[in-house]
């Protein structure tokens, strides 16, 4: 973009992706939250401790963390 003789560098700003929004919740400390998989379906072969703790949130991992945010737009 040229204004006045002068180039100046538009930055292209980055849609927010609406599925990444619907499944991870930012934390107040900065991390995201995210749901486990696989409880949606065959649970009558899994123990209830197993069906337990697949219920709990987790975290996403610090490798992982940077490319989420900058696709939800945080």
């Amino acid at each position: 973009m040229i204004i006045e003789g002068k180039l100046q560098v538009v930055k292209v700003k980055l849609k927010t992706k609406k599925a990444v929004v619907a499944r991870f919740k930012l934390t107040a400390s900065g991390q995201l939250k995210r749901s486990k998989p696989g409880k949606r379906h065959i649970l009558t072969k899994k123990t209830s401790k197993r069906k337990r703790h697949l219920s709990k949130p987790a975290l996403v991992s610090e490798c992982q963390l940077k490319m989420y945010k900058r696709v939800m737009g945080v």
